[in-house]
């Protein structure tokens, strides 16, 4: 699907047979879930700009790459994408944050908005939005029609987990925003889940239901 990287490095592919086995605990899927984001993070920022700057090694006067422009913001969908977004900043922790609280609809399957927070310059800044599951696309949908309408214009999708109807539904209502997973399934059941699937990210890293 254009627009869609699936990454298929075996630490992450481990990473998400751990992640979608049933028997795994509460404490490992949150540790997993953290290391697979930060992996993601490494395949998202490869095509960050740099440039050179003037340095002393220990040894000698040298020019070496930097990032730069302006620090990422990471803007997890609440509550879910909180440990995804902790996992980023092992790897970026200079990075600011967006927090976009929305929760599903359990009748409607539509995104219902609870609460919304940008740093003011979000705008000017690549936005990596993450949650753990696309599913039926309807939540990222509304994340991202969100933050479009705050002013941002550089926008990634990061997830664990696709479906193919929720990837499709997402490159169709914003053809601009790539996305990134770990896997693509097929098929969603009639309560909106992504079938093989991993459950609910949010109650296995909680502990809720």
């Amino acid at each position: 699907m254009d627009g869609l990287t699936i990454v298929q490095h075996p630490l992450v592919q481990h990473k998400l047979t751990i992640l979608r086995d049933r028997n795994t605990s509460i404490q490992l899927f949150r540790a997993v879930v953290r290391e697979t984001a930060t992996l993601l993070c490494y395949e998202v920022t490869r095509d960050l700009p740099t440039e050179r700057v003037r340095i002393e090694t220990p040894i000698a006067a040298t020019e070496s790459p930097t990032i730069s422009g302006k620090k990422l913001v990471i803007a997890p969908i609440l509550r879910a994408g909180l440990q995804m977004a902790e996992g980023m900043l092992d790897l970026v922790p200079s990075a600011r944050l967006a927090h976009v609280g929305l929760y599903r609809d359990p009748l409607t399957l539509q995104a219902v908005e609870y609460y919304f927070k940008t740093p003011e310059d979000c705008a000017e800044r690549l936005v990596i939005v993450v949650d753990p599951m696309l599913a039926t696309g309807c939540t990222a949908i509304a994340a991202l029609d969100r933050l479009k309408e705050a002013g941002v214009c550089d926008m990634r999708f990061v997830c664990l987990l696709a479906s193919r109807p929720g990837a499709e539904a997402v490159r169709a209502a914003h053809p601009d925003v790539p996305i990134w997973a770990a896997a693509v399934d097929q098929e969603l059941n009639d309560h909106g889940y992504i079938v093989p699937g991993l459950g609910d990210a949010g109650d296995r890293t909680y502990g809720t239901r």
